[in-house]
C-alpha cells in the first residue's frame, strides 16, 4: 500500500453556528490540512460534536460580524498558512492538488480560487455563478481578513497567485432561505455604506442593477445557464436595489 501524503503545514479555518448537516462534506473535503479549526458561535444541533468526532479543533467565540469572525479565526489557527471556508463549501481533489503545490513552491503569500455556484440545482458556469474568484489562502502575515460585517473580504499588499480547481458552494437552502438571507445582507450593506459616508439617489436604484444584468448575464455569458442563471442574476440584480433603496432611506431617516 503506498504511504498516505504528508499533511500541509496549514490550519483550514471555518466559521460556523448550527451547520451540522453541512460540516461533514467540508471536513471530509480538506484531510490534507494538518489543522481544521472551527469557530463556532453558539450552535445547538450537533455542529461542535461533529466536527470534534471528525478531528477538528473547536474554538467557541461569540459572534463579531462576518470580517471580525473570520480573522478571530486566522488569529487562533496553529499555523501561519490558512484556508479560509465557509460551511457550505467543498474543495475538490484538483484544488486540493493546487494547494499542495502552492505551498510547496512559495511565490506568492496569497491565492485565488474559482468558487462554483450551485444554484436551484444547477452547477453554473457563467455569470456571476462561475468562475467567481476568491481569495481564501493566505500566509497571515502578508494579509488578513477586513471588518466588515457583510461582503467581507481578504486584505493584502502581496502579489495574488491563481490555483487550478474548483471550490464548489453547495448552500443547499430553499428560495424563501435564500431570499431572506439576502434580505439580511442587504441591509448590513447599506447600514456599513451609509457609516462610511456613502449616499445615493433614485437614479442608482435603475442605473447599478441594470448595469450589473449585462455585466454578469450578457458580456460574462450568463444567459448560458438557463432558467438557473437568469434567476441568480436576477436576484443579484434585486440585491443591488434593494441595498441602495436601504440606504435612501437611512439618509431621509437620518436627516
Amino acid at each position: 500500500m503506498p504511504a498516505a501524503p504528508e499533511k500541509l503545514p496549514l490550519t483550514v479555518a471555518v466559521i460556523a453556528r448550527d451547520a451540522a448537516a453541512q460540516i461533514g462534506e467540508l471536513l471530509a473535503s480538506v484531510d490534507f490540512a494538518d489543522e481544521v479549526l472551527v469557530v463556532d458561535s453558539g450552535s445547538t444541533d450537533g455542529t461542535v460534536a461533529l466536527a470534534r468526532e471528525r478531528g477538528a479543533r473547536v474554538v467557541h467565540r461569540d459572534w463579531l460580524g462576518f470580517g471580525r469572525q473570520k480573522q478571530f479565526a486566522v488569529s487562533e489557527a496553529r499555523h501561519d498558512w490558512v484556508l479560509c471556508l465557509d460551511v457550505d463549501e467543498r474543495v475538490t481533489p484538483r484544488l486540493a492538488q493546487s494547494i499542495r503545490a502552492a505551498l510547496a513552491g512559495g511565490r506568492y503569500k496569497a491565492w485565488r480560487m474559482a468558487r462554483r455556484n450551485r444554484f436551484l440545482g444547477a452547477w453554473l458556469a457563467h455569470g456571476e455563478g462561475y468562475p467567481d474568484w476568491t481569495l481564501r489562502l493566505f500566509h497571515r502575515a502578508h494579509a488578513s481578513w477586513s471588518n466588515d460585517e457583510v461582503h467581507e473580504a481578504v486584505l493584502t499588499t502581496a502579489e495574488v497567485g491563481r490555483l487550478e480547481g474548483d471550490l464548489l458552494h453547495d448552500s443547499a437552502e430553499d428560495v424563501a432561505t435564500y431570499m431572506a438571507k439576502q434580505n439580511r445582507y442587504t441591509t448590513l450593506h447599506a447600514q456599513a455604506l451609509y457609516r462610511q459616508g456613502v449616499r445615493a439617489g433614485y437614479a442608482r436604484l435603475f442605473l447599478n442593477p441594470l448595469a450589473r444584468f449585462l455585466k454578469f448575464y450578457v458580456l460574462r455569458l450568463g444567459f448560458l445557464d438557463g432558467g438557473p442563471g437568469f434567476a441568480h442574476v436576477v436576484i443579484g440584480c434585486n440585491n443591488t436595489f434593494h441595498k441602495y433603496l436601504k440606504l435612501i432611506e437611512l439618509q431621509k431617516a437620518r436627516r
